[in-house]
């Protein structure tokens, strides 16, 4: 893919290191972005490699999962199990600025890469770490995932159909927002270097970044002591919001935050509602809302999705089509703002990937790279650290690292035992 024209197009990031030792979501998306915005971003994985890369669809003999949050990525296989592959990683360390892991801990020292380890190596690193509870506490060192996050915080209780079982979101929302927490973390830590000289340890866990995401449900309820009940697609402070059918077997959403848009939508649907006693004001439509669910869904059964969406937004109102996945990758203003974006893979072609969700207008990011194979940037990396061929070779014939080429073969090493 190529890079725009402007001079700056490196990115705000370009000249940092960051060596992304963490699997599966929160750890690796948040160093992906850090790549996006110009990092040199190294994963270092085991021979096993990313557990994301063992799960999902396949494309090639590369898994969608790993795919989708992996981009802007060097790859380099290091097994920090053997003492001498903990000297290799010293000398990357040496050359690092940001360092993530979500490695719990005995493992994390027994690899050699805890902060104290780390720092060692380079006295200025930004060390982050994403565990699932935090680093200490009643909870520390359990296992932890977006699910089990989602159900400690309440975000279980709150979502999904009021009389129906609880539900999980449909997209990994913890983990996302822990990614993003992880690359903020490391830009704030950055800056503090750049004053002080001085790295820092930072821990980042999903149960905090679900808090953190709960201010406005947990907030309000130590506040006020009201407690925040499971609303389903409605609001509990505003109607109408919520689902509603069109002609053509397909769904819109209509939300009202404020009073102003309520008679937008009885303009853009020929009615008269914002007269009716039932629904003239937010509280009595609160306490109607059945019957008003009952009457919009009877009038917007009487246009197809398209037409409806298209009358509502030229009245003003909130107003969103229910797309499917396929709609959504057609999307113009999706497209418009670049977040659907070209990668061009070595072995699996070309293929789409998420963008940057961050407009630079002096320094602009952009995907850099396709997702890396496991061990595709071995040599290359260890290269520039300062190892010579014949010294790569003989890491190589002590399982220390691995390349591509020796990952396919042990892998076709491994098919033939069976």
């Amino acid at each position: 893919m190529s890079e725009p024209s402007n001079p700056h197009a490196a990115g705000p990031l370009a000249g940092l290191r960051v060596l992304d030792l963490s699997t599966m979501l929160a750890g690796p998306y948040g160093a992906t972005l850090m790549g996006d915005l110009g990092a040199d971003v190294i994963k270092i994985e085991s021979h096993y490699g990313d557990e994301s890369r063992h799960l999902g669809p396949l494309r090639g003999d590369q898994r969608g999962p790993y795919l989708s949050l992996n981009r802007s990525k060097r790859d380099l296989v290091l097994d920090l199990q053997q003492p001498d592959a903990q000297e290799i990683f010293a000398r990357i360390a040496a050359t690092a600025d940001v360092l993530v892991t979500n490695v719990r801990e005995p493992a994390l020292t027994r690899l050699g890469i805890n902060y104290e380890q780390v720092k060692a190596h380079k006295p200025d690193i930004i060390w982050i770490r994403v565990t699932g509870f935090g680093p200490d506490g009643p909870y520390a060192g359990r296992p932890c995932i977006d699910f089990l996050a989602q159900g400690y915080t309440g975000v279980l209780t709150l979502n999904g159909d009021p009389a129906g079982p609880a539900v999980r979101t449909g997209f990994p929302a913890v983990d996302v927002m822990t990614s993003l927490l992880v690359s903020n973390a490391a830009l704030a830590a950055l800056r503090v270097r750049d004053k002080t000289g001085a790295g820092q340890r930072i821990e980042v866990s999903l149960l905090d970044a679900t808090m953190h995401a709960q201010a406005s449900s947990i907030g309000t309820y130590l506040a006020t002591g009201d407690k925040p009940v499971r609303t389903g697609n409605r609001s509990l402070y505003f109607a109408p919001s919520g689902v509603y059918p069109t002609r053509d077997g397909r769904q819109v959403v209509i939300t009202t935050p404020g009073e102003k848009f309520f008679p937008h939508i009885c303009r853009a649907l020929g009615t008269d509602w914002d007269t009716d006693e039932r629904f003239h004001d937010i509280a009595a439509r609160l306490k109607n809302q059945d019957e008003l669910d009952r009457v919009m869904a009877e009038r917007t059964c009487q246009f197809d999705r398209e037409e409806l969406v298209e009358r509502l937004i030229a009245a003003d109102v909130l107003t969103a089509p229910i797309n499917e996945v396929e709609d959504v990758v057609k999307d113009p203003q999706i497209l418009h703002n670049k977040m659907l974006v070209p990668v061009q893979h070595p072995e699996l072609g070309e293929f789409t990937v998420t963008g940057v969700p961050i407009r630079f207008y002096g320094t602009p990011a952009s995907v850099k790279k396709h997702p890396p194979m496991l061990g595709e940037h071995t040599r290359e990396i260890l290269a520039e650290v300062g190892y010579a061929e014949a010294d790569i070779e003989a890491m190589m014939a002590k399982g220390l690292v691995a390349d591509r080429a020796e990952m396919l073969r042990l892998k076709a090493a491994r098919r033939a035992k069976k």
